[in-house]
């Protein structure tokens, strides 16, 4: 399985497709934030390790940008070295991230404890890294006090309700600006029959510009630098 998943993240590595892991301590509700997020139908359940397996899915930014949101493995206090050494492949997802949400049990008596304790499995996989957004799920059930303690402690915090949906819509602008953009700005006119291309820039770039002419598809466009090359013989000026 190990083996599978290096090579589909390889994949998603080689098509420099922005990818974003969904981390947290045990029953934070990380797969309910991913179905929220996808409507993908993901196991929820309220058990340790739960999710043993990251489930990936596809998603788009509001700019056409395509990326990955992948649910992992729920992390506990004191996580032992024998387990990290047992879920490596699938912690690797974290720490191969370009994004980490770092979802955490608002409804938990002490959530900066398990705050602190994912933040300590980041360090043993080397993800400490990796940008992070905090994200603060079950508001809807949660303390007042203990908010307002988080608020104080995580500033920059995301305070969500995957159940009822509240706050969603500033977890997605968060998200969408914590996306890496594309290293190489191009000026390309390319013609219909390289379609394929065009594709690809939707895919993996951020188009700035489109415009249809007789010629082709004139596109003004950050993208990856081996897709840059790849258009390199249809610039403009």
């Amino acid at each position: 399985m190990g083996t599978v998943r290096t090579t589909k993240r390889s994949s998603r590595t080689a098509r420099s497709v922005p990818s974003v892991a969904i981390a947290g301590y045990t029953n934070a509700g990380k797969s309910s934030l991913l179905n929220r997020l996808t409507g993908a139908g993901v196991l929820v359940e309220n058990a340790l390790f739960a999710t043993l397996d990251p489930t990936v899915r596809r998603a788009t930014a509001s700019d056409g940008r395509e990326f990955t949101l992948t649910d992992t493995v729920g992390f506990v206090r004191h996580l032992p070295h024998q387990l990290i050494e047992a879920f490596r492949s699938t912690l690797e997802e974290v720490s191969a991230a370009d994004l980490i949400l770092h979802v955490v049990d608002g409804s938990h008596p002490d959530p900066e404890s398990q705050v602190a304790a994912v933040r300590e499995v980041f360090g043993d996989i080397d993800a400490l890294g990796v940008p992070e957004i905090i994200v603060v799920n079950k508001v809807d059930a949660a303390d007042p006090v203990v908010l307002s303690g988080l608020r104080l402690r995580e500033p920059n915090a995301v305070f969500v309700s995957a159940r009822t949906g509240q706050g969603l819509a500033e977890l997605i602008e968060r998200l969408e600006g914590g996306l890496p953009h594309p290293a190489v700005e191009v000026d390309a006119l390319v013609p219909y029959v390289r379609g394929d291309l065009v594709s690809r820039v939707h895919e993996s770039g951020e188009v700035l510009r489109e415009e249809h002419v007789a010629d082709g598809t004139r596109l003004q466009a950050r993208v990856p630098a081996a897709l840059a090359a790849d258009l390199a013989g249809y610039a403009v000026g």
